[in-house]
């Protein structure tokens, strides 16, 4: 084992129960999206106290710096804070005291690792080739996403990035195994709201109504058909559907419907060809059928790319710090995060942390009101991404 190795997991292992302790303060007081502001007052306080450089950027954002020596290129380091509107149904001693709030993406685990990886690095800074800029940014779970705003905050315009780095937490990886896929790896994402406008009435008297309900209800069926038989099926698509609100009653036939998706796929071309699509099938059956239709769709964050050399860099360090046997390549993920923003414009990698423990019973999804993770995976996870930020510096 080389030393530098060694050297950066006995110091994992020794700050392991600070970064736990940590990890359960966040998750205890979770915040949600642009609202993360006593999260973000507990980072600064754990910055200061390392005596580490900070900023805020983006309202309740933090960016830390980490400067060394003999050269100029930055490693960037990004961390997201912010939790979901769920209420939590763990039976643990640190479980949320925010009623109908929680860190069920695992964000409290991606701020204490960060934490945890600066205050190893920041114990070596005089060995560092080059300097790491590490943010913790909010708002990733809420359009338009807090990525967009750290970069357009102008934080990274001086600076030369050699890479933008991040992981996520994902519950069916096995704790102590990571998973890195080289380019495309996650869909882009956008909100769809469909208003169907028709004419309400007696549940008894259909002929004298434009029934919303009908009407919505072929927008949705003959809207999957954009999919199966209007999408190159070499480019991966998903168009669903998970509201679908008619204020109606039993006998009552409302006077209009509210549809609320979302679309998913790794082209751009497509996409906005997509969202033509979708505008004139719905409002062509609404207007079939005697009614019409507001049409609004949200562009939300684009596909995430790893960047071909950085990630071939990251796979070899992550190989290097687990072991080969424990580096997965994983499937697309129809899944859509922030991070893309980063990936879109700076050479990036964004990988899987495993977090699940099937004989600790800890298998549950993210965004699920009993997700948690195996603890055990935080000494990995700090110690990895202080290594990697170091090798990509240093190569």
């Amino acid at each position: 084992m080389v030393p530098l190795i060694k050297n950066i997991k006995q110091y994992a292992s020794k700050i392991e129960d600070e970064v736990i302790e940590n990890r359960r303060y966040l998750h205890k007081h979770p915040e949600l999206s642009f609202q993360e502001s006593n999260t973000s007052a507990f980072i600064k306080q754990k910055l200061e106290e390392m005596k580490v450089e900070w900023i805020s950027v983006a309202n309740t954002g933090i960016v830390a710096f980490i400067k060394g020596k003999l050269s100029d290129e930055t490693v960037v380091l990004r961390a997201d804070i912010d939790a979901l509107p769920i209420k939590e149904e763990n039976d643990i001693d640190y479980s949320s005291e925010n009623n109908e709030v929680m860190h069920a993406c695992g964000h409290d685990v991606h701020t204490a690792s960060l934490l945890g990886t600066i205050k190893i690095l920041n114990s070596i800074k005089h060995e560092i080739k080059g300097n790491i800029m590490c943010i913790f940014q909010p708002a990733e779970e809420k359009l338009p996403g807090g990525a967009k705003q750290i970069i357009d905050s102008g934080i990274f315009n001086d600076k030369k990035i050699k890479a933008v780095i991040a992981q996520h937490v994902m519950p069916s990886i096995e704790t102590g195994k990571i998973a890195l896929r080289e380019g495309k790896f996650m869909a882009s994402m956008d909100e769809i709201t469909i208003c169907v406008n028709g004419k309400g009435g007696h549940g008894a008297e259909p002929h004298n109504t434009i029934d919303p309900v009908v009407i919505a209800s072929n927008i949705v069926i003959t809207l999957q058909q954009l999919v199966s038989r209007n999408s190159n099926p070499n480019i991966p698509t998903v168009l669903s559907f998970g509201k679908f609100h008619a204020n109606g009653s039993f006998n009552v036939i409302p006077k209009k419907v509210i549809l609320q998706g979302t679309l998913r796929t790794f082209n751009e071309t497509w996409r906005n060809k997509a969202h033509e699509k979708i505008k004139a099938i719905a409002s062509s059956i609404a207007e079939s059928m005697g009614a019409n239709c507001d049409i609004h769709i949200n562009k939300g964050y684009p596909f995430l790319i790893n960047d071909k050399k950085i990630s071939n860099n990251v796979c070899n360090h992550i190989k290097k710090y687990v072991g080969n046997k424990n580096f997965l390549e994983p499937d697309l993920w129809m899944a859509s995060e922030d991070f893309a923003y980063y990936s879109q414009k700076y050479p990036s990698a964004f990988y899987l942390l495993g977090v699940g423990n099937k004989k600790k019973n800890i298998t549950s999804a993210l965004h699920t009101s009993t997700f948690n993770i195996d603890e055990d995976v935080l000494e990995i996870s700090t110690g990895l991404m202080a290594y990697t930020a170091l090798k990509l510096l240093h190569d």
